[in-house]
């Protein structure tokens, strides 16, 4: 069964876009397979619960957490917002964009943000996409961009998504290549010079279709 996707407007908006909280919300299953176990399908069934909703400034601390060494960091950040480790006011640079935190009923589980790469409307681009370390290759980094996604194209009505990822980053790459994200051919590669390291940017990029 589809997930139901309930939309809650908030009061505070993004200049003149409102913000929302998009719920992933499926009953848990009425009867569980002999194939499944019961702590597996309770499993599904909180990733389907998860949200998202506009970031706090309060969430800050808990998110820079997550980056717990320089690689990590900057395969998060390339560096944009500033050398390791970063300090919860340097973070702040992105109050600028259109930052969202995900959470469920353990609390806050991932961050992203979206931004306009260019004048054209048409276009939003995923940035800074982290999960929590307790909750990655369970599922939650998927549901998350998968909740990202409805916003880009049901809420923002935008055509396509974009978003680059370091070649060295392969969870993450495989992570948006599973909610449809594809790699877009570049005749210059993006490069960065990280850690004594030249290291590449893939680009990818969904369209609404």
């Amino acid at each position: 069964m589809k997930n139901k996707i309930d939309i809650l407007f908030f009061n505070r908006q993004f200049e003149s876009e409102p913000q929302i909280a998009l719920i992933a919300d499926e009953k848990p299953p009425a009867r569980i397979s002999h194939r499944v176990s019961s702590q597996q399908a309770a499993l599904t069934w909180r990733i389907n619960m998860i949200r998202i909703r506009p970031y706090k400034a309060t969430d800050a601390s808990t998110i820079i957490s997550w980056s717990q060494d320089e690689k990590a960091f900057y395969q998060w950040t390339a560096g944009v917002l500033g050398n390791y480790p970063i300090t919860e006011k340097e973070f702040g640079f992105v109050e600028d964009l259109m930052p969202f935190t995900a959470f469920d009923e353990s609390g806050i589980v991932g961050f992203f943000t979206l931004r306009n790469p260019n004048e054209s409307l048409d276009e939003l681009r995923f940035g800074f996409v982290i999960i929590n370390p307790d909750k990655r290759g369970k599922g939650y980094g998927k549901a998350m961009l998968q909740l990202g996604l409805k916003f880009v194209f049901e809420i923002y009505g935008a055509k396509r998504a974009s978003l680059g990822v370091f070649e060295n980053n392969l969870a993450a790459y495989y992570c948006y290549k599973a909610v449809g994200f594809k790699d877009v051919a570049l005749d210059t590669p993006e490069k960065y010079h990280i850690l004594g390291e030249e290291w590449l940017c893939k680009e990818m990029m969904v369209e609404n279709i």
